[in-house]
Order: C-alpha cells, then sequence, then structure tokens
C-alpha cells in the first residue's frame, strides 16, 4: 500500500513555478471599486505571464466580478442543500473507473480502502525528505467537506472557514448554481496583484515571515514543526487578514484555490491549475503564497487544503 499511495501523490502534485508581471492599475482606489453581493469588479488590464524580463505571453484581462472571498463551509452547505449535491469524496469508489486514471500496473488496494474518503494532512514527527508528499498525506476514509480530516471531525463550528476537500468538479458544480464560473489562471493572478507591478506577493514585496503574519501559511519547519505564528494551525475564518489592493481576502495562503485551466501533470496526467498557496505552504517547502506559483491536482481529487473562489464575466 505505501507504494500505491506514493503513485498517487506523485500523480496528484505538481509545483511549478513561473514569474509574472502586469500592466496597467485600477482606475479607482479599492474603496470606489465596485462591489455586490459578495463580489467586487476587478478592472482589465494586461498581465505579462513569466515576467517582464522574459518573452512570455502577454494576457489581455477584460474587466470581471470576483468573490471577494474564499466560498465559505456555510455557502457550500446552502448549496447541498438547495440541490443534494454529493461531492467527489462522499461517492461510492469503482475500482474500474479509478485504475484508469492511475498509472498502468498499479495494484488494486484492499477492499476495505476502496470507500470513500479524501486525502488529509498529518504531520510528521521528525524531518523528512520534501520530495515526497505520501509521508505527510493519507487517506482517510470518511473524510470529506463535512468531515475535513475525517468522520470524527465536522463544520458546526467553522462555518466561516473555507471549505475544502472540494474536487474541480465540485467547485464548477456550486459555480454553475451560483450563476457563476471559475476564475482563468490569467484572472486569478491578475486579480492576487491587486494593481501592483512586478511584486512577489499580494501585499507586496515584504517577506512573509517579516512583521505581523500576512496571510495563514506554515511558520517554522515543515511538515512537523508549525510555530503557529498566525494563530492557525490549518484553515483560518475568511477575512481573518489584511485584502489586498482590489479588497480581496486571502488571495495567498489559507486554501489553495481551483481555476478553470488545464495543465499537463509530470505523469502525462491532466490537471487542473491551483492558485494561491495553502495553510502548509512554507518557504522550504513551496512558497504557495507568491503571485506566480501554481499547483496541479487531478479535477476528481480534493483535499484538507483545497478550496475555491468564483468569478462573473462583467458587462
Amino acid at each position: 500500500m505505501a507504494d500505491f499511495w506514493k503513485i498517487v501523490s506523485g500523480v496528484l502534485f505538481l509545483f511549478v513555478s513561473a514569474c509574472s508581471a502586469e500592466k496597467g492599475s485600477p482606475t479607482l482606489p479599492v474603496a470606489d471599486l465596485p462591489r455586490e453581493a459578495g463580489m467586487i469588479r476587478i478592472p482589465g488590464g494586461t498581465l505579462q505571464m513569466g515576467g517582464e524580463e522574459e518573452a512570455a505571453e502577454r494576457v489581455s484581462i477584460q474587466p470581471f466580478w470576483m468573490d471577494e472571498t474564499e466560498v465559505t463551509n456555510a455557502q457550500f452547505a446552502a448549496f447541498v442543500a438547495a440541490t443534494g449535491y454529493v461531492t467527489v469524496a462522499e461517492r461510492e469508489i469503482n475500482w474500474e473507473v479509478m485504475r484508469e486514471t492511475l498509472p498502468p500496473g498499479t495494484p488494486k488496494p484492499p477492499d476495505e480502502l476502496l470507500q470513500p474518503g479524501a486525502l488529509v494532512f498529518v504531520p510528521t514527527e521528525q524531518p523528512v525528505s520534501l520530495s515526497d508528499p505520501s509521508r505527510w498525506w493519507q487517506w482517510v476514509i470518511g473524510a470529506n467537506w463535512r468531515h475535513p480530516e475525517g468522520p470524527d471531525s465536522g463544520i458546526s463550528d467553522i462555518e466561516n472557514h473555507p471549505v475544502v476537500q472540494i474536487a474541480w468538479e465540485d467547485a464548477m458544480a456550486y459555480a454553475d448554481w451560483a450563476g457563476k464560473r471559475l476564475p482563468t489562471e490569467a484572472e486569478w493572478e491578475w486579480a492576487a496583484r491587486g494593481g501592483q507591478k512586478n511584486t512577489l506577493y499580494p501585499w507586496g514585496n515584504d517577506a512573509p515571515e517579516e512583521g505581523t503574519p500576512k496571510a495563514n501559511f506554515w511558520q517554522g519547519l515543515f511538515p512537523y514543526d508549525n510555530t503557529l505564528k498566525d494563530k492557525f494551525y490549518t484553515t483560518a475564518p475568511i477575512k481573518s487578514f489584511p485584502p489586498n489592493g482590489y479588497g480581496l481576502y486571502d488571495m495567498a495562503g489559507n486554501v489553495w484555490e481551483w481555476c478553470s485551466d488545464w495543465i499537463a501533470g509530470a505523469s502525462g496526467q491532466q490537471e487542473k491549475v491551483l492558485r494561491g498557496g495553502s495553510f502548509l505552504c512554507n518557504d522550504d517547502y513551496c512558497s504557495g503564497y507568491r503571485n506566480s506559483r501554481r499547483m496541479g491536482s487531478s479535477p476528481d481529487t480534493g483535499l484538507n487544503h483545497t478550496g475555491f473562489r468564483c468569478v462573473k464575466t462583467a458587462d
């Protein structure tokens, strides 16, 4: 089983670093940007993916509306109550279907493990190689959005936290119900920059560890020692940290956020883009809270540090 989950972990995780910069800035101060039903109208402009110093693609961004915060447990619960939707992590597992998404020759796990569940972060007891995510990710039967860390956990006291254990298709279903969509990767990065040029993070260029906490991420030695400088071990309530230049919260840290774009996985498997980093990001590991960082994951996979927010095309 250890080898099996090492393979699965290798398929699920791909980190790619890219630098980027932007042209253009908000035409209005943040306080004057239009707001409506928890969304902010993001002005358009030109984003250069890859950075000014490189011959990279320039992307024209049209104005769009973006959720001020990540979708919360309470908001997702309202969607489920209205539609009866069942997330991927709650569905029965069909091995014949599952094996088609895994590398050829992957052995079938014991039947007792082929039950609905999800991957959950479990800290190690000592330093380990950061090249092997299976050391800190465990398959937990009964883990899903209602029980983020397993059947003994719940969300009754964290309704204002971002919903997690959400697969890409779950996020798409919510967005469709809400009359919205998932952002493109370019839209997400443009919004994260908040009108600033050539900055490393949504808050600017100050190092994450300097001064007061700027986002929810891992302080200390990953994946076994979290100093809790930001006071949160896993997710934080929305709006726990200052917004960026556009008034958007948690564009760095807290949870990774699904985008609509595909990214080719290292194994050849098609994956969807995730942006923004999470409470597990750390400079020694992934620095996912940088504006330009991205992660890829299978669209049928949720984890307890993966969520989303939605956008709408502006008229």
